[in-house]
């Protein structure tokens, strides 16, 4: 499958497109750059001026404090796009960095009106946010309540969930896990020796295995059933009525090409 046609696969899980649909995405997305690993896609008090689609690789949405530390508040993988309504601030209040080289497009607020004046096109950038959002939430949840054992189990669950949707999981339930035990830690407020020994404790009791950068979730559902994993809150084939959100598709690109 081509880079960029794994942001149309995500998509396509919400709404089915036209070739013509298909078509405009695609155009609107073709600027590109290649960025490094550990480089900064937008920084924190940066003005915004591009929305981002990550077409392949890995990023990151951190926030850093005033004594260095960081939190990563959300992975970023092939087909997902960063704030898709960030033009309209002033200032970024958060940075966004790749953890590997990635491939990313920029879109200017031209672009994303555009776009929205196709309704299924705004209905499905409408359920990325709201995903994104759903996602957030679920992460909230996942370090204020679940154990450290469960929090990782949980976020290997979610992105062997997230990436399988663009077909980056095998058969074996194989993926990519571009992750160190550090940024790991700085998910999931956990230092790097629970992390280690957290991640150790699932691969003895037979739950996952390490490849190098790779994971393998050996037993999918004993995974699921330790950290509580549902995939509800990604929202994954709910393709609603065709035409329910047409009108206000409409609006919202009336909106944006005024902004």
């Amino acid at each position: 499958m081509s880079e960029d046609s794994l942001f149309l696969r995500k998509l396509e899980r919400f709404v089915s497109f036209s070739d013509d649909e298909r078509a405009l995405l695609k155009h609107h997305t073709r600027r590109t750059v290649q960025m490094p690993a550990k480089r900064e896609i937008a920084s924190e008090g940066q003005d915004p001026q591009y929305v981002h689609l990550i077409v392949s690789g890995f990023a990151s949405r951190q926030k850093i404090l005033e004594d260095g530390d960081r939190q990563i508040v959300a992975y970023l993988v092939p087909g997902d796009f960063c704030d898709l309504h960030v033009f309209i601030l002033r200032e970024m209040d958060h940075a966004i960095s790749t953890l590997t080289p990635c491939t990313v497009a920029q879109l200017d607020s031209d672009d994303i009106a555009i776009l929205c004046e196709r309704p299924a096109i705004a209905k499905a950038l409408w359920w990325s946010t709201l995903v994104d959002q759903s996602i957030l939430r679920e992460w909230l949840v996942n370090v204020g309540r679940r154990s450290a054992e469960e929090r990782i189990a949980h976020l290997f669950c979610e992105l062997m969930t997230r990436l399988r949707s663009v077909g980056l999981v095998d058969s074996e339930n194989r993926f990519l896990l571009p992750v160190t035990q550090t940024e790991l830690a700085d998910t999931l407020g956990l230092t790097v020796v629970s992390v280690n020994r957290m991640i150790r404790n699932l691969r003895n009791q037979g739950m996952i295995a390490l490849e190098g950068k790779q994971i393998v979730v050996r037993d999918v559902e004993r995974l699921k059933a330790f950290s509580g994993f549902t995939d509800n809150y990604l929202h994954l084939d709910e393709k609603p009525p065709q035409r329910r959100g047409d009108r206000v598709a409409r609006e919202e690109a009336r909106n944006l090409s005024s902004v």
